[in-house]
């Protein structure tokens, strides 16, 4: 990466949050931070885990990682959306707090994933009532979109048009992002046909599995970036960068530039192993805040207790904060440190 045009503003204690992957906080107009990721499941067997959402909130970001955590929805027998809850992304729609996650719509298939809604009934989002909007859907004459397995919905606005994310499988079953335009008056549903955004084509994308996933929005100097997440979830997990003109047409597949190289790798990370899954929020003085989730060192000595099992009940993945710096040509440095 290219030297920064400024200096690191502040640096983090990490990890930040143990044991929560798919880290997400947002800063509200409330002036509360709120943080809300993936909850663990630590074995096949427990009956806990992956089965709810929480919800952190703080006068300070700092303050969230002491922040009581509470339960504010969790599936239920009779719910529209089971086993697993993934990735989940708190957002102020059009006058709403909405919840958007991913869930099996089905109660004896943990696979049938999809993205998912929530929808808040106040204005509070952490003492308010939660309801379930359902599975999202595609516009008319859609018939791909949430067809397939799909999950790690983000939502973002930019010139007035409001967007949506996520990973799906294509045809291939191969994990691809798409995007499409909602209304952020009914933001359950799409009223675009979807776009194939990214799929996994170089080789750090494909490391064990093909995947892109886990795309987050990050807007600055009148350019709007994708962070993405590639590859399988042990230290081969990268994070990938798109770029497009604010003032573009963002649903043309044309206005968007890919990078060929990983922006962060467990290599720029020292004791750290699969970066990724990350989103962005801002601190008290407006300064871009890199939010993500990585392994310890102990978890590739075998020394945490779960490094011999299954990752996918390997509760190990972190979260952590970097300031977010940026090179002289105008991209994002996500390690937190001048190069």
């Amino acid at each position: 990466m290219s030297n920064t045009t400024n200096e690191v503003k502040r640096k983090f204690q990490n990890p930040f949050i143990v044991e929560r992957a798919d880290p997400y906080i947002i800063k509200a107009k409330d002036g509360y931070y709120y943080f809300t990721a993936s909850y663990p499941m630590k074995r096949e067997d427990d009956p806990q885990g992956y089965d709810r959402i929480i919800l952190r909130r703080s006068s300070d970001l700092e303050g969230l990682a002491d922040a009581q955590e509470i339960t504010i929805w969790k599936s239920q027998e009779d719910s529209l959306s089971h086993r697993f809850i993934w990735a989940p992304e708190l957002h102020y729609i059009g006058g709403k707090w909405y919840v958007l996650y991913a869930g099996s719509e089905k109660a004896d298939d943990r696979w049938a994933i999809n993205c998912h809604v929530l929808q808040c009934q106040s204005q509070d989002p952490y003492t308010g009532e939660w309801k379930e909007m359902g599975k999202f859907k595609g516009t008319q004459g859609d018939d791909f979109s949430f067809s397939q397995f799909s999950l790690d919905m983000t939502y973002f606005e930019c010139r007035g048009r409001s967007y949506v994310i996520w990973a799906q499988h294509n045809p291939q079953r191969i994990s691809c992002l798409y995007m499409g335009e909602v209304n952020p008056q009914e933001p359950w549903q799409l009223i675009t046909k979807p776009m194939l955004l990214t799929e996994p084509e170089h080789d750090w994308e494909k490391v064990r599995f093909p995947v892109n996933e886990g795309a987050s929005v990050l807007q600055h100097d009148g350019k709007i970036f994708i962070c993405f997440s590639a590859s399988g979830t042990g230290p081969e997990y990268c994070v990938g960068l798109l770029e497009a003109s604010q003032d573009a047409d963002l649903l043309d597949i044309n206005s968007w530039k890919k990078y060929d190289e990983p922006v962060l790798t467990s290599e720029d990370l020292p004791g750290e192993y699969g970066p990724g899954h990350n989103s962005f929020t801002v601190d008290d003085e407006g300064n871009d805040i890199f939010v993500y989730h990585a392994r310890s060192e102990e978890c590739f000595q075998g020394k945490c207790g779960y490094s011999g099992g299954d990752p996918l009940y390997d509760p190990c993945r972190h979260a952590r904060l970097h300031t977010v710096n940026w090179s002289k040509s105008g991209t994002p440095i996500l390690n937190g440190v001048q190069e």
